[in-house]
């Protein structure tokens, strides 16, 4: 969809990723079992609004030591991170040891550099270091916390990742948050607000009653069908 603009991307991130899965499972029930995390993350900042973006993707190693090959790859790298597509991006990066996190790719150096490249986070099964000096305003979700970087390194740019269940294809916009993350199908970004309005008042009613001081299962049922007729 070549119509969206940063105002629409903008306007998701006023909701946390939960309720961006709601409407999307309103808009395509496919997306109950489809396109969102399904592990826990370690989240650098769990207070941060969410994140918004389109993806970068890539995947590293930490359990071997890197060829010669290896400095040139993480040049072209940091290049497509800086112009590989449309920003504001989010970083999408895939360990691929038998035993991921051994290494971390992401400390004080690497989240600066990225923030600079216009990325707004990452999302990776891969592990975070150097926690209190990360780029402020840089989020990070990531499968563990560890001390030391191995030998980890870029062994891919580009393609199709998978990050705790979430399969994501390069360019695809995310929606991230402390809960974890989605891929928001391109279609499905301006009817979002919308239908997460709906669901609001909806809820809104059933939450009135449950916490009004006569509340029972009756007044439940009630609340429910009212609800159901809220558009």
């Amino acid at each position: 969809m070549t119509d969206l603009t940063q105002a629409d991307l903008d306007h998701l991130a006023d909701w946390d990723t939960p309720t961006i899965c709601n409407g999307l499972e309103l808009l395509d029930e496919a997306w109950r079992l489809t396109g969102y995390t399904t592990r826990a993350f370690t989240c650098l900042r769990p207070d941060a609004k969410p994140m918004v973006g389109y993806a970068r993707t890539a995947t590293i190693r930490a359990s071997v030591k890197p060829g010669s090959e290896a400095a040139a790859l993480r040049r072209e790298y940091y290049s497509y991170i800086d112009t590989g597509g449309p920003k504001p991006s989010i970083t999408v990066l895939q360990d691929v040891d038998d035993q991921p996190a051994r290494g971390a790719f992401w400390g004080e150096v690497n989240t600066n550099i990225h923030k600079g490249l216009g990325s707004l986070g990452v999302v990776t099964n891969g592990s975070i270091r150097d926690l209190a000096d990360s780029a402020q305003g840089f989020q990070a979700l990531a499968g563990q916390v560890g001390p030391s970087h191995a030998w980890v390194h870029v062994t891919s740019i580009g393609g199709t990742v998978e990050i705790h269940g979430m399969t994501v294809r390069e360019g695809d916009i995310l929606h991230a948050d402390v809960h974890g993350a989605v891929v928001v199908p391109p279609e499905h970004v301006k009817a979002l607000p919308g239908v997460i309005e709906q669901i609001a008042r909806k809820e809104a009613v059933i939450i009135a009653a449950a916490q009004s001081p006569d509340f029972d299962a009756e007044k439940l049922f009630q609340a429910q069908g009212a609800a159901a007729d809220v558009h």
